[in-house]
Formats: C-alpha cells, structure tokens, sequence
C-alpha cells in the first residue's frame, strides 16, 4: 500500500454524514473535519444560530454543509432531521449520535425529570435517529453508525449515575445495532472519549477540573481534534473490519 491508496481510506468524499450536537465541542470538531474530508455534512442540535456559526465555518472553507435545528430527546424531530437530510442530499451514508445531556446527581438525589431528560436525549434520540435513517444506510455502499458514548462506562461513575448509565444503555445498543445490521452492511462503533477540552467540562468547578485530569495517566485534557480523529476513523473505510466495538481515547484514564 502506498500513501495515497492508505490516505483513501479516510475520504469522505460524497459521503452524507449526520451529526448531532454538531454545533459545539466534540461535535463541531467532528463535522469541521468529516466536511474537509469530503462529506456533505448535517450540523444538528437544539440552537439554530449555533449550527449556523458551524456551517459557516464548513463553508468558508470549502466544505459543503447545511443546519437542522434538532432536539434530539423528541423523535418526530429526529424523524425529520433525516427527511431533512435526504431532502437536500438524497442520501445518508453516516449517522454520528454525539448529542449528550450530561445532568448529573448522587444516589438518594436523582430526579424522575433529570432521570427521563438524559435518557430521552442520550439512549432514545440515537436509537430512533438510526431507525429514521435506516432505509437510507441500507442503500449505502458505506453506512457507519458512530455512537459517542464515554470512557466513563468503564469506571464506578461515581456521582455520573443518570448521565454513565445513560452511556453504558448506548454502548449495549451499539452492540445491538451492529449485530443486527451487519446483514444489511452497516457498521455501527461506540466511541468512547475521556476527559476533553469542551464546555462541558470547563463548566465545571477548577478543583473538578483538575481532579478529572488526574485520573488520566497523560495528566491533561483531549484536544478536541484527537476525539475527532477517533470518530473519522469509525466513519471512514479506514475501519471497514470493525462493528460492534467501543472504541476508548482516555488519555490512559481507564486502565488505572
């Protein structure tokens, strides 16, 4: 093999990729970088003016993308992101299932609203996003389903319960998912990424902060590019033997 046959792998070109929670952090990154690799990308997540900044960037650059305002806790708004999807591109090669709500309480604290909103968004959105895209991976040539869930599956989770168990239900999904759909040719991988440079995180207090990059054997944070690179690889042919797999970038988090 030489360069450019391996860098081919990792084309995009012609591709039609969906990402939710698109519009910032790991999101934006990952469809900034799948749009300069080739695909024609769908910015989704709740704040139009916010996909809008995305796909201007794309744009600006050469790249070809376009927004869909979506709230990915409620399916008939997911169900027309995808219409919206084929409307414009006629098809849909890639579904990126990265919109999260990370609510967060300690047993004895959880809420059945917090409990319902995280699960909404983070287990029932992917699922019922996949299933409306469905027809459209089965018609492509190179269908992948990327589920971005976190490294910290693999941990107690202590203090995470309503946002990890949320994760750990779309990791087992993910499974699902490839194993019934690898009939059809659709590849379907759980990303798994540790503590990274983004909002979400930085919202948190300093002392957290620091506590979260001490459980990495790096001692730092991700940069967003790095999550995004894993993700690209589970979109591109680059990982065409790989279904059903979970995929961890922790910065050595999860093996100490």
């Amino acid at each position: 093999m030489d360069k450019t046959a391996f860098n081919a792998q990792f084309d995009l070109t012609g591709r039609v990729a969906i990402v939710t929670g698109g519009s910032r952090g790991i999101g934006s990154e990952i469809a900034e970088t799948a749009a300069a690799l080739g695909a024609q990308v769908v910015v989704a997540s709740r704040k139009a003016d916010a996909c809008a900044a995305v796909v201007e960037r794309i744009t600006s650059e050469g790249g070809t993308a376009i927004a869909v305002p979506t709230h990915c806790g409620r399916v008939d708004e997911l169900e027309a992101l995808a219409a919206a999807t084929v409307d414009r591109f006629g098809a849909i090669d890639i579904v990126v299932n990265n919109a999260a709500n990370a609510l967060a309480a300690p047993i004895g604290a959880i809420t059945q609203d917090a409990w319902d909103k995280a699960h909404a968004v983070n287990v029932r959105g992917p699922l019922f996003l996949v299933q409306a895209a469905l027809p459209h991976l089965r018609a492509s040539e190179h269908a992948s389903i990327v589920n971005v869930i976190s490294a910290g599956v693999f941990t107690p989770a202590t203090y995470m319960g309503i946002y990890i168990s949320a994760k750990n239900a779309l990791l087992s999904l993910t499974r699902t998912m490839a194993a019934e759909l690898v009939g059809d040719g659709i590849r379907a991988n759980a990303l798994a990424p540790g503590v990274t440079d983004t909002d979400m995180v930085r919202h948190n207090p300093p002392d957290v902060q620091k506590m979260m990059v001490n459980s990495c054997a790096m001692r730092r944070m991700a940069a967003r590019s790095e999550i995004a690179n894993a993700a690209i690889f589970l979109m591109s042919d680059a990982s065409s033997y790989m279904t059903g797999q979970a995929l961890v970038v922790d910065g050595g988090m999860t093996f100490r």
